[in-house]
């Protein structure tokens, strides 16, 4: 029988301190995938996947070392332990690592209230199999998609325990499901593919399997015909389906551990406008049903709700507790950790207000210019904001979509561009970044 997470973690504490640590905290994760993956109507490949992994933070005054290992065997955390504070004895000195006061950690939370995890069965191979040729046959019947590169399903579940010398010790458990398709419509060099999916904590939730491919099937024909944009300022629509990646170069700005190093467009940025007057950017880390919620974070402090943007003003920074110190400020209880690596900070759920337009409305107004729906590589300068990526998606013309548009780069400066942004009113509110569909008006083609 697998011994308890919560006992694997004390285990892991009692032999940090018999080892000479001065404080610790462990980290157990128990992790259960399985996919499902079609092609021609025959099952292509079936996975699944167990196991624990477990990590240990051991401090010798201000020196510390993580450990990690796949093994939960005594003589393993024996192990773990000796090397992990032998390693932190000749660590240089850090004047800002360290546990959590006893007066910081969460003490009272309610797990259950989140719906983090789907309490029904776990969905059996042959269902994941019958949701992936649902999803495929699907796409296949949409007119012009001549193959489908993927159709999978998938079905994951999680166990996480925390436990720290200073008091803290908790756990929750996450499940999440979803389906995927990639369709291909035309023949030859003429070929394009596109895709859709969903993904859940609660299965029910999901979209249909059939949904999900007849959808991926009219995106790739979409793409059928594509054009080199002209070279020129153009405004450039970024569709609700990749506009998060704006709002995450946002969030990578005014990460602590960038704001620490200096490395940020935002550096210099507190109490300043960055998003236009009337737009908030909000972190909630308890929304019901969410992938990024949890009770506490990665070094057992409770989570909250705040603003990060408020009328477009900048407020706050991402900050675990040692970037924390660095800037002499709190943490706001956005540390994440894994087994094999020691706290960063991260965000949980974050929402962008929505405008009041919807995005034909964008569309019909941005008169012509670019819808961008996929975007390939990146140069992100972290220290000035200039920005520069491949994109692909449709020509507007005159307020109507003309035609597939790819191989083109579009490029602006982050700084700008946020600032300029405008909102459309279409975000999924499930996900866990709430970013509607975003109009830059200006940004630089480079096409024909």
């Amino acid at each position: 029988m697998t011994q308890p997470l919560s006992e694997l973690t004390q285990s892991l504490l009692h032999a940090a301190r018999k080892a000479g640590a001065d404080s610790a905290d462990a980290l157990a994760v128990e992790e259960t995938a399985l996919t499902a993956d079609v092609r021609g109507g025959a099952l292509e490949q079936a996975e699944r996947a167990e196991g624990i992994d477990i990590g240990l933070r051991a401090f010798v005054g201000r020196r510390f070392a993580n450990v990690s290992a796949s093994d939960t065997s005594s003589r393993t955390i024996e192990e773990m332990a000796a090397r992990a504070v032998a390693m932190a004895r000749e660590a240089p000195e850090d004047p800002y690592a360290g546990l959590a006061d006893a007066d910081q950690i969460a003490r009272n939370w309610d797990v259950n209230a989140l719906q983090m995890h789907d309490p029904s069965e776990e969905p059996s191979p042959a269902t994941l199999q019958k949701d992936a040729t649902q999803a495929e046959a699907a796409a296949l019947a949409v007119k012009g998609v001549t193959q489908v590169q993927s159709a999978s399903a998938s079905y994951g579940s999680q166990q996480i325990w925390m436990a720290a010398s200073n008091g803290f010790e908790g756990g929750y458990r996450r499940t999440n499901s979803g389906h995927s398709c990639v369709a291909i419509a035309g023949e030859g060099l003429g070929m394009e593919r596109d895709y859709d999916g969903d993904s859940r904590i609660f299965r029910s939730d999901l979209r249909g399997p059939a949904d999900i491919g007849t959808s991926a099937g009219h995106r790739a024909l979409a793409r059928l015909n594509p054009r080199k944009p002209p070279t020129g300022s153009f405004p450039v629509l970024f569709d609700e389906r990749i506009s998060a990646s704006l709002i995450g170069h946002l969030l990578s700005a005014i990460n602590g551990a960038a704001i620490a190093r200096g490395a940020s467009w935002l550096r210099d940025a507190m109490g300043e406008m960055v998003l236009p007057a009337g737009l908030d950017l909000e972190e909630d880390p308890h929304r019901v049903r969410t992938t990024g919620s949890l009770p506490f974070d990665g070094e057992g402090l409770p989570t909250a709700r705040r603003a990060l943007v408020k009328d477009g003003v900048l407020k706050g920074w991402t900050l675990d507790l040692a970037n924390a110190r660095k800037l002499g400020l709190s943490s706001t209880a956005n540390a994440a950790r894994g087994t094999s690596a020691a706290p960063t900070p991260t965000n949980w759920n974050v929402s962008l207000t929505q405008g009041s337009a919807s995005r034909d409305d964008l569309i019909r107004d941005m008169g012509t210019g670019l819808l961008v729906t996929s975007m390939i590589g990146s140069t992100i300068n972290p220290n000035t904001g200039d920005y520069s990526r491949g994109a692909a998606g449709l020509w507007v013309e005159n307020g109507e979509v003309t035609h597939a548009i790819n191989e083109c780069t579009i490029a602006g400066n982050l700084r700008e561009m946020l600032a300029s942004i405008v909102p459309a009113n279409d975000a999924r509110v499930h996900l866990s970044r709430v970013v509607p569909s975003l109009l830059v008006p200006g940004m630089t083609l480079a096409g024909a």
